[in-house]
């Protein structure tokens, strides 16, 4: 009896034991694309990303939504949650906190700036009337106009002085204006060259008239479009206009650094919606916040009467938040690793971006 009790527990031992993975809490923060909401379903660049590392590890795990990133990143520090997920910048401070780890960057992006737009004034949209090109092109082709008038009146003034006198001013003057109306194709009849010489001269006129009212044409109207779609100059132009200026910034999120390091008037919001809310209402100068959600955000409201900065105020990276020291660390690391090498995350991204 003791001997088959023995050998069965033997027997026991020996066979492979089947371990079942600890459910994970993925603590769940962030904005569109990243993290978006439908009906109690969780989507986005980051919750798709992690449910392909999650099924390629076998990993089960359930959704802990955070208010924002800092709550959630608390959360890792604080033992809440065992994985943090969404728009988390690795920077300096996070990874100098002793309780946390980051993973491999899933994402890389820019901090992005929101400013409105300003439609053209009336100065501007009557610019390319009164600018330097129009205004040049009119003095050429009077200059034009003079040299014709004298050449055909020189060809015309012995043979044909009914229509160009031999009065230097008269005679040049109708030169001219058999000019304007050829170069205008109005054609008056009232003037026209008698002489061999003066024929020539007026067909090189007209040749010269054709090429030069198609380009005087197609160049005002190409300014002239172009000034119709054009803004006016935002008042923040470039990266030293920030300084001073108030700016929405997203509390708790790296926005804050932006703002610190360009001396701006912090305006503090909850959330991004409220950032751009007090944006349109003209409370603030612009938002400062990650660029791909600030693009998803005009891609969803293209009537919208704000735009992007023409410059990036810094580089972003992405990861995943873990606690130090945690044994998913290198497992994480390698799918990672294993999704970027085969374009699996930058089609993730381009699905969700484009």
């Amino acid at each position: 009896m003791i001997r088959t009790l023995v050998l069965t527990g033997i027997i026991l031992i020996s066979l492979p034991i089947q371990t079942v993975a600890k459910e994970l809490r993925i603590g769940v923060s962030g904005s569109p694309p990243f993290v978006m909401e439908e009906d109690g379903v969780l989507s986005g660049i980051s919750i798709e990303i992690w449910k392909d590392v999650a099924e390629r590890l076998d990993q089960p795990y359930r959704f802990v939504v955070q208010l924002n990133t800092n709550t959630n990143v608390k959360a890792v520090a604080d033992g809440n949650v065992d994985l943090a997920i969404g728009p988390i910048s690795i920077s300096p401070k996070r990874l100098a906190n002793p309780k946390i780890d980051f993973t491999h960057p899933y994402y890389y992006g820019y901090e992005g700036l929101l400013i409105p737009k300003k439609p053209p004034s009336l100065i501007r949209r009557l610019r390319p009337f009164i600018g330097w090109a129009a205004l040049s092109s009119v003095g050429i082709l009077i200059s034009l106009l003079f040299v014709f008038g004298n050449l055909i009146w020189l060809a015309e003034r012995r043979k044909n002085t009914k229509q160009f006198p031999r009065q230097y001013f008269h005679g040049v003057g109708n030169g001219m204006w058999l000019g304007l109306v050829t170069l205008t194709t109005v054609g008056y009849g009232d003037r026209a060259p008698l002489s061999k010489s003066g024929r020539i001269i007026a067909s090189v006129w007209m040749v010269i008239s054709l090429v030069a009212v198609s380009s005087i044409t197609a160049g005002l109207a190409s300014a002239f479009t172009l000034s119709l779609a054009e803004l006016a100059p935002s008042a923040i132009r470039e990266k030293a206009d920030l300084r001073g200026k108030e700016i929405a910034i997203v509390s708790g999120t790296t926005s804050l650094k932006w703002g610190k390091l360009y001396e701006i008037n912090s305006i503090l919001s909850k959330d991004l919606n409220e950032a751009i809310r007090i944006l349109k209402q003209g409370k603030v100068e612009g938002v400062i916040f990650d660029e791909a959600p600030l693009r998803h955000y005009l891609k969803q409201n293209k009537e919208s009467k704000l735009r992007l900065a023409s410059f990036h105020l810094g580089v972003q990276t992405y990861g995943f938040v873990l606690p130090m020291n945690s044994p998913l660390r290198n497992k994480l690391n390698i799918e990672l690793l294993d999704m970027e090498r085969k374009g699996i995350t930058e089609r993730i991204e381009e699905k969700l971006l484009d």
